[in-house]
């Protein structure tokens, strides 16, 4: 069986991730694999220097992640520009590891991590769709606290995506995740129990 794992930012899908991958599920990591198609010498490294200039690289000759950052958190249209870049090569290698997961371990869950799955329109990939919840001003509350932002920074990137509200109505399975790890595991735990995966 395989299921994609989303929610909004700060909404603490690597914890359920983590919870997932210790009862013995495969991660496949969306974000990990993201970083991988910009590594000097890819094509979407190249790609990105094509349409964002050269002041998109480190003197190393690696992606600058927060002058990338800066400038499509600014404008809508150019992160649509990096999503139409980078997004086919995401999926094309999640797709891969999934299949390759499946292939050599079938009584397994594949939990592919993914946190723009929807706005990806990935949905189709997976069996079920588990999302990951804490309402919005928990969101901002971590992410300030987590990645040193201001509230308007903070909530800048919290509207980038996807309302956490709509992914919710979409979601095959939802897991609350605003109140205590404890909480939370039990949640994981019945759903490992109603799939009767071992």
């Amino acid at each position: 069986m395989n299921i994609g794992l989303t929610g909004g930012i700060a909404c603490g899908k690597s914890i359920v991730a983590a919870m997932l991958a210790d009862r013995g599920a495969f991660i496949v990591d969306a974000d990990l694999i993201a970083r991988e198609v910009v590594e000097p010498g890819s094509v979407g490294l190249e790609r990105i220097v094509q349409h964002f200039g050269r002041d998109m690289l480190l003197p190393d000759g690696s992606l600058h992640r927060q002058e990338l950052g800066k400038r499509i958190f600014a404008d809508p249209k150019e992160r649509e520009v990096l999503d139409g870049i980078l997004h086919p090569l995401i999926i094309a290698e999640i797709s891969r590891r999934m299949d390759h997961f499946a292939a050599d371990h079938p009584d397994k869950l594949v939990v592919a991590d993914v946190p723009l799955l929807y706005e990806s329109g990935m949905e189709e990939l997976f069996e079920e769709v588990m999302v990951v919840y804490a309402p919005p001003s928990l969101q901002t509350e971590r992410l300030m606290e987590r990645n040193g932002l201001t509230r308007e920074e903070a909530e800048q990137r919290i509207t980038s995506q996807m309302s956490i509200g709509e992914k919710a109505k979409r979601a095959d399975i939802l897991i609350h995740n605003d109140g205590t790890l404890e909480q939370t595991e039990r949640q994981i735990a019945d759903f490992w129990r109603q799939k009767g995966l071992s």
